[in-house]
């Protein structure tokens, strides 16, 4: 491992220690608005018991959502943190999901092994070439017929909350962040023969639906 990327592994290995409460506080109720549309985008996919993987899984919330959604069906989360791999195995819905450490630019599964495949919020702090493997990666253990939904920062119209917006853009992604998240589809459609765009609910999230 790299010395960059095992110095960012220890950072979210104590970032985990913070991390719900962060996102409680910065996400609010478009936390949970969020992993439902996930749910939903992912219910168009014609499979009545899909295999999924959330890339990039952190604590877990984006698992625990289909883990209750499709009790079921196989759920894999995926993360290279100790410190958050350990948090998320220690939630009540733990026992319904499979973590598994790796990280996202060299996955740690066969090729077409998922239905669904998720990363939410999770690209814009990966460096450039390692975005791109990642999305090569989940190209390769998607099955033939399945979905990848790739959930990823809108831009805030309003210029103080821009402002705010680029600010984190940062101090918490990649130097190519704020290109990445304003770049549209040209990053995964150089990947994928098939994408499209969608929005959440609340609008300050977009949707990259991304199909072999």
């Amino acid at each position: 491992m790299s010395r960059v990327r095992s110095a960012r592994r220890k950072y979210y290995d104590v970032f985990s220690h913070f991390y719900d409460a962060f996102v409680r506080l910065h996400a609010r109720r478009d936390g949970a608005d969020t992993r439902d549309f996930l749910v939903q985008m992912s219910s168009t996919h014609d499979v009545s018991h899909p295999s999924i993987l959330d890339v990039c899984c952190g604590t877990g919330a984006v698992v625990s959502g289909f883990a209750n959604h499709y009790a079921e069906s196989l759920t894999v989360g995926c993360d290279f943190s100790h410190g958050m791999l350990r948090k998320a195995r220690a939630k009540r819905d733990a026992q319904k999901a499979l973590f598994v450490e790796g990280h996202a630019a060299l996955l740690p599964f066969v090729d077409e092994s998922f239905d669904v495949i998720t990363c939410s919020h999770a690209l814009y702090e990966l460096k450039g070439q390692d975005r791109q493997a990642a999305l090569r990666e989940m190209k390769r253990v998607v099955k033939p017929t399945g979905i990848v939904l790739l959930m990823e920062h809108e831009v805030p119209q309003n210029l103080f909350l821009k402002l705010l917006f680029d600010l984190r853009m940062m101090t918490m992604g990649a130097a190519d962040a704020r290109e990445f998240v304003r770049g549209g589809l040209a990053p995964f459609s150089g990947v994928f023969p098939h994408v499209s765009l969608a929005h959440s609910p609340s609008g300050k999230s977009k949707l990259i639906i991304c199909q072999k």
